[in-house]
């Protein structure tokens, strides 16, 4: 089968190249899925480019962790699934149910388990969800990772109510479908980019407030005022240290942030004086489960929501998807027609 292969950290991607590769055959309790689409992630190039791994990691490795296709084959004792079925990626495939722990997310696709970036992969037949109905393979196959981590952080975690407010950071993966489930549920999102082009589609996607945070740096300010001085109640913080002194301005009393990515300044020192100040919450979100991720797919189903897909290369030009995300350029996800 065709594959690539990371075979060594390198900040310019030249160590992802293209293979050939013996075709996996699944075992007990696994399925063999053909892959259609794969997506990248913010964690993917982290992997690719810097030391960030996972414990037992080693190259060469296939890389990808969001991925959508069909099961071609099944292994023995396999019930929930079988030949023809539409299936996405799991990011922990050991993760089924339940909450997090270290056993359940020990294993990750495309970390230190191989991944999507090829014609076929192996899962484990109770932690791969099925697609939803309504999206394609290329749409589906954004789900995995930054499509679940907003659906946890949001709605698992955050209990998420129609009224409420949700600030957005960026529009990226994690933030855009942040977006999309916002107003679908019927809160009220606010979005910032340095781009004002990009926070126009945000407006379309339904964003009710937008900011520029190069022009407006202290950019908690207009997020106080878009709320009458109280704060939003949700924050998705994808910036780490170097955003997360203003998310907590920003948020409200009993408020919470959601700490997702480490995108910004990690030099950066915290004052944790507003978060006694606010009683808020900072939690760490980390994917979700099977379980959480069906709900998710239940959710898309009934509202109609679309995931964006700014791009799609084609398979060969995968190391200039990897360049194209690196730069920022993207809004929403970029896909890799496998």
């Amino acid at each position: 089968m065709r594959a690539y292969e990371l075979q060594e950290v390198d900040p310019e991607f030249e160590g992802l190249e293209e293979v050939e590769r013996e075709r996996p055959e699944p075992g007990p309790g696994e399925v063999l899925v053909r892959i259609e689409a794969a997506s990248i992630n913010y964690r993917d190039l982290a992997i690719a480019a810097t030391e960030f791994g996972y414990p037992g990691e080693s190259y060469p490795m296939i890389p990808l962790c969001d991925g959508a296709g069909d099961v071609v084959a099944v292994g023995e004792n396999v019930e929930r699934l079988e030949e023809g079925d539409s299936v996405v990626a799991p990011f922990f495939p050991e993760w089924v149910d339940g909450p997090g722990t270290p056993e359940k997310t020990k294993v990750a696709t495309g970390g230190n388990r191989p991944g999507t970036l090829a014609e076929y992969a192996v899962f484990p037949a109770e932690g791969t969800p099925k697609m939803p109905e309504s999206l394609d393979y290329a749409e589906a196959a954004t789900l995995t990772c930054a499509g679940l981590t907003a659906w946890t952080a949001l709605v698992e975690h955050g209990n998420l109510t129609a009224g409420e407010s949700v600030l957005c950071l960026g529009t990226g993966g994690v933030s855009t479908f942040a977006l999309q489930f916002a107003d679908a549920m019927g809160a009220r999102p606010i979005v910032t980019s340095s781009s004002d082009e990009k926070l126009e589609r945000a407006a379309e996607r339904g964003a009710e407030t937008t900011i520029n945070y190069e022009q407006t740096p202290e950019w908690h300010e207009p997020v106080l005022e878009a709320t009458d001085g109280v704060g939003v109640d949700h924050v998705i913080e994808v910036g780490g240290a170097g955003t997360l002194e203003r998310s907590l301005q920003a948020v409200t009393y009993n408020g919470e942030v959601h700490l997702i990515g480490v995108l910004a300044d990690q030099e950066a020192d915290v004052d944790p004086g507003p978060i006694l100040q606010k009683a808020s919450s900072v939690r760490g979100v980390s994917v979700g489960s099977r379980a959480s991720f069906d709900r998710m797919a239940r959710a898309i189903d009934e509202t109609g929501i679309e995931p964006v897909v700014d791009k799609t290369f084609d398979f060969a030009d995968a190391p200039e998807a990897y360049r194209y995300v690196w730069n920022g350029e993207h809004t929403g996800k970029v896909v890799i027609d496998v």
